[in-house]
């Protein structure tokens, strides 16, 4: 998630791996699925081990007690645990050295080498003669890739201290913008691409026509962030920072992560989440291609899949999988808090990850591009 969203855009320091597992911590202890031989189904059952690349900490700890050995019952198959903040430099390696020791990672599609791994033919063709009905029909075919398919998603969005505004606090990013009937200290993440975002729907721009940004729009976004930067006491960087801003009441508003806001409340922090205009990006398992247990990596693809495993994995890290139909295992004060919800997924804004990734004429990213505007607006 990772919570990354741009390869070069300024973002916090803090690991990927801090950000997951943070959330993965505070989080009720989710319902095991019944792990039989019987769920695992014949066709997934097998021997040996499958290697998976992680993130570490309780992020893992949590996947390895409510996914990885309900897996290994049903099917017989090993998890072997490796870590990794950003799988992609090493698995380019690897690539390069023609010798794959993993066979599972996580990957986000705006890492740095992603695309040139992908277009290298680095991750094997997804196996889903392997999943359930229930799988197929759950996670929608914009999340199902030929060579990838999206194993989590994260959301940016407004989060409010409910101390701060008890009659009723901003229910969108044009309220945030809002200092007259907002009032309060403000915090927005150093990361431009979703500053760029929040201020364009502040500004009007209906979601269906937010990408792809030309430069007048990318004009028109800083224009509008200039309007709030005085607002603003600090541009956080590390993913736990506006929680504990709020918590600590040096912020009333921000942007935070899905997840850092979900463990918060679910710990009895007063705090609120608003799905409008939450910017949205995934995360993908990828299978590598020539990895010493490829067979078995597509079975725990499909088994982590299965609607009842996604609702396990949902609530062990905090992250959702793209499976729907895990919503009716979950619990229901949890289904509002989630970016799959139906009712909080219909006003959320997805990133063009492709357009983010394509060159411009002058050879840059479009999200290099955009990042190094974005610097140069931050130093003004």
């Amino acid at each position: 998630m990772s919570e990354q969203v741009s390869r070069k855009l300024p973002r916090r320091r803090v690991s990927r791996r801090s950000v997951l597992q943070s959330s993965a911590a505070l989080l009720s202890a989710p319902l095991v699925a019944k792990a039989t031989a019987a769920f695992g189904q014949e066709k997934l059952a097998g021997t040996g081990e499958v290697i998976v690349c992680s993130y570490g900490g309780s992020f893992t700890e949590k996947l390895r007690k409510y996914v990885y050995d309900p897996f290994t019952k049903a099917t017989g198959i090993r998890i072997v645990d490796v870590t990794s903040d950003l799988a992609t430099p090493v698995i380019k390696a690897m690539h390069e050295a023609g010798r794959i020791d993993w066979d599972l990672a996580f990957v986000n599609p705006l890492d740095a080498g992603y695309l040139e791994l992908r277009q290298a033919g680095a991750f094997m063709p997804i196996d889903y003669s392997l999943w359930d009905d229930e799988a197929l029909k759950g996670a929608p075919e914009s999340t199902r890739f030929t060579d990838v398919v999206v194993a989590f998603q994260n959301a940016n969005l407004l989060v409010y201290d409910e101390r701060a505004f008890p009659k009723g606090g901003p229910k969108s990013w044009a309220d945030f913008w809002n200092i007259k009937e907002f009032p309060g200290p403000r915090g927005l993440g150093a990361n431009g691409l979703v500053g760029v975002v929040f201020a364009l729907l502040a500004d009007g721009v209906p979601y269906k026509k937010l990408w792809r940004l030309t430069d007048d729009e990318f004009d028109r976004a800083l224009k509008k962030l200039h309007e709030i930067k005085p607002h603003i006491t600090k541009w956080w960087v590390a993913g736990g920072e506006p929680i504990q801003l709020l918590i600590n009441r040096e912020y009333a508003l921000t942007n935070a992560f899905d997840g850092r806001a979900l463990a918060a409340i679910k710990q009895g922090v007063p705090i609120r989440m608003v799905w409008d205009g939450a910017a949205i990006s995934d995360n993908y398992w990828t299978v590598l291609k020539g990895g010493p247990n490829s067979a078995n990596a597509q079975k725990f693809i499909a088994f982590v899949n299965r609607a009842q495993m996604a609702a396990a994995f949902t609530q062990a890290t905090g992250y959702p999988g793209p499976n729907q139909n895990q919503l009716k295992y979950l619990p229901a004060d949890l289904t509002p808090l989630i970016s799959i919800n139906p009712d909080n997924a219909a006003k959320t804004v997805r990133l063009d990850t492709a357009w983010l990734a394509a060159k411009r004429a002058d050879g840059k990213a479009n999200a290099d591009y955009l990042g190094e505007r974005w610097l140069a607006w931050r130093a003004r």
